[in-house]
């Protein structure tokens, strides 16, 4: 496992491009994330695996304040995120102040949330112009190269219904990509897709992987997260249950909950 090139790998003598401490979040009575803490490298790719309902999404959700934490602190490239110092006192940002810090945390969706009306270099230039401030003519052409690179040169002209699934999650991916985001966060990304379309989908995230760009990866593809990850996270019923190398965690897991959901998932001979 994880035998890609890298063009970097994690800066370990750095500070943590991203540090959770302590991470809550209830809805109402229960209590879906319980005192998660992660320490991301810049350049580390982490993928998060475990069963539905273990916390997965809703961590990534609370890294870029889509969903309010009810405790903890979330800390991106040394700043606190959703929060800031006023008058020596702890304020929550506006949901205004919000969206500019958001912009740096890219987010690629199980569902591609294409605007059905636009055309795909429309759709993934939009951001660039409203929240970046691109004129139309610059974030057109930074639209484009994204397409590009994503392998959908031939497709900038084509609305979403003309598109396939995995089209459609690679536009997304450039939309996220022209916004310049320290951090990307993945969640299932493949899910949503039919069998045959979730390698090229799969082949853009190692290419990125391969760029050195920081990722958390929420997914069920196994084989994927070990060839790709750095490190792989397990999760369930709220926590971190352990984490480590992709061969540690995936092929001699210390956990018995972890070797119970790797048994299930992982038919014969794809540990390997």
């Amino acid at each position: 496992m994880n035998t890609r090139p890298r063009s970097g790998g994690p800066a370990l003598a750095e500070p943590p491009l991203v540090r959770i401490v302590g991470l809550h979040k209830r809805f109402g009575a229960l209590e879906v994330l319980r005192g998660v803490s992660i320490a991301v490298a810049r350049g580390e790719v982490v993928a998060i695996v475990g069963p539905s309902g273990s916390g997965k999404t809703t961590l990534l959700r609370c890294i870029n304040f889509l969903e309010r934490p009810s405790a903890g602190e979330i800390w991106i490239d040394g700043q606190r995120i959703g929060q800031a110092m006023r008058r020596d006192r702890l304020h929550e940002l506006s949901d205004r102040e919000m969206a500019q810090e958001r912009a740096e945390i890219g987010f690629v969706f199980q569902r591609f949330n294409l605007f059905p009306h636009l055309t795909a270099v429309e759709n993934v230039a939009l951001a660039p112009r409203k929240v970046r401030g691109l004129t139309r003519d610059a974030a057109t052409e930074l639209a484009r190269a994204m397409l590009i690179k994503v392998g959908l040169g031939h497709k900038l002209d084509d609305h979403p219904e003309r598109l396939s699934g995995g089209q459609q999650q690679r536009v997304a991916i450039a939309r996220v990509l022209a916004m310049q985001p320290k951090l990307i966060l993945f969640d299932e990304p493949t899910s949503a897709l039919d069998i045959e379309l979730v390698g090229e989908v799969l082949r853009v995230m190692r290419q990125l992987a391969d760029e050195g760009r920081t990722m958390l990866i929420v997914t069920h593809e196994i084989r994927f997260a070990g060839d790709v990850a750095d490190r792989v996270i397990f999760m369930d019923q709220g926590r971190i249950v352990e984490e480590g190398p992709p061969d540690a965690i995936l092929r001699r897991p210390r956990h018995e909950r972890t070797r119970s959901f790797l048994q299930k998932i992982l038919t014969p001979g794809e540990d390997g």
